[in-house]
């Protein structure tokens, strides 16, 4: 039989990619770990890890057992939920979201459930992609709202995997100048436009999307700042310090001194959703999701009246 401990080491590992770093998380030693993963592989009798002076990767059956892992994770903590709600006749909702989508989202769609469902207590964490996608697969939050840019989702998945993810919108990218800049009153702009601009990045994630767009463009971003913050970015922005890409729901609240002018299409854009676990969405949190996406749908005839002037 499978040790669920090792399970959870072995998710821990896999996480973070070293077995000292799942140590920490876990209150254990790294030898303690390293035992756990190899009495995991004793009794299936198949390497679950490849260890390297690089660190630690998955092999095949590793990847396999991460899956149950979650799997298990899931159940346990969808059990949990049913039984508090036994004892305390309430439903619990745990929610993770990215800090500008929640902001501009969540509050509203909060109202209608709050209306819909008004003993429900609810629980915010505020998290991104890469973090609150794993966390719905462990049953550790109802549901995530979530971004990606191009490509995937930012979390591995693979067959069989269990998350459902739903679309609510996609979010363009806007250039922020300094509201003076010889380029500031245009309607449009080309991402070539700006290729002898120093920039200011307002999440880290942005870099690889702005040099993936400008490399397409034919030019590499002279990146002078960096921040994990868009509104401190177009704070930087208004100082002179360069011009930034910002998605549209970033665009608030307005920041005296700077301006918003759209790419000209096809523009870069971030894609907005709702993740949650497949078989696992509780009518509350159905509720929720719902809300999203009219929240979604009424949000960009609101964001065409703040985007293109924050002067």
């Amino acid at each position: 039989m499978i040790d669920v401990q090792r399970l959870r080491v072995l998710r821990a590992v896999a996480e973070h990619g070293s077995f000292n770093r799942a140590a920490a998380e876990l209150r254990l030693t790294p030898s303690a770990v390293s035992q756990h993963v190899a009495a995991l592989e004793r009794s299936l009798g198949a390497e679950v890890v490849t260890r390297s002076t690089r660190g630690v990767t998955l092999t095949p059956a590793g990847r396999i057992m991460v899956g149950a892992a979650e799997s298990v994770a899931a159940e346990l903590a969808h059990a949990r939920q049913q039984v508090d709600r036994l004892e305390t006749g309430r439903t619990q909702l745990t929610v993770a979201t990215f800090s500008s989508g929640g902001r501009l989202l969540l509050p509203g769609a909060l109202t209608r459930l709050a209306a819909a469902h008004p003993g429900t207590v609810v629980h915010v964490r505020e998290a991104e992609p890469e973090d609150s996608l794993p966390l719905v697969r462990q049953g550790a939050v109802d549901l995530a709202l979530a971004y990606h840019f191009d490509g995937p989702l930012p979390d591995r998945s693979g067959p069989g995997d269990r998350l459902a993810w739903r679309a609510l919108m996609d979010d363009p990218l806007h250039v922020v100048l300094p509201e003076h800049h010889p380029l500031a009153g245009r309607a449009l702009l080309d991402i070539a436009e700006l290729a002898a601009e120093p920039w200011v990045l307002g999440c880290l994630k942005t870099a690889d999307f702005l040099r993936r767009h400008a490399e397409r463009a034919g030019f590499t971003p002279d990146v002078r700042s960096t921040t994990t913050d868009y509104f401190f970015a177009r704070s930087l922005v208004a100082a002179g310090l360069g011009v930034s890409l910002i998605p549209s729901i970033a665009l608030t609240p307005a920041v005296q001194g700077v301006r918003a002018v759209p790419i000209r299409p096809p523009a870069p854009a971030r894609h907005l959703g709702v993740a949650t676990l497949r078989g696992r969405v509780h009518p509350q949190a159905e509720t929720l999701v719902e809300a999203l996406h009219e929240q979604a749908a009424a949000l960009p005839h609101a964001l065409n009246h703040t985007v293109p002037a924050e002067s």
